[in-house]
């Protein structure tokens, strides 16, 4: 049986590798994925399609390039902390950003019931000039 820390640790492996589907692969069906509030795609959304949509589908359509690389996973049990940094390029404008992330995971069950997550989206707004 996997961990807590394993499915998160798999979910960035997806991220890693680009396989959306791996991705959404650990969200139950009522999970409330929130984006910060001045980040882009800001938001609560609920359910794997909802972040596809709302998330995963825009940063696509609006970022030429674009990471996220987690450097350390806090094991806290039913709750999950990972660090690293975001980069991207914005397709608009051609600007890049890199700023650091930490993404609060909450799990039940073998699930993803709640994300949060937490950058500096002032970095993210210079890039796309929407300040």
């Amino acid at each position: 049986m996997s961990t807590n820390l394993d499915i998160i640790r798999a979910h960035y492996a997806a991220s890693d590798a680009g396989d959306l589907e791996g991705m959404l692969a650990p969200l139950a069906d009522d999970a409330r994925w929130t984006e910060m509030e001045g980040f882009p795609c800001a938001g609560t959304y609920v359910g794997p399609d909802a972040v596809r949509e709302n998330v995963f589908a825009r940063i696509a359509a609006e970022w030429t390039t674009y990471t996220a690389t987690i450097t350390e996973l806090v094991d806290g049990g039913d709750v999950i902390i990972g660090l690293g940094t975001y980069a991207g390029t914005h397709r608009a404008t051609g600007e890049s950003f890199s700023a650091r992330v930490a993404h609060v995971w909450r799990l039940a069950g073998g699930k993803v019931v709640a994300f949060e997550q937490f950058t500096d989206t002032l970095l993210v707004a210079r890039a796309t000039h929407s300040f």
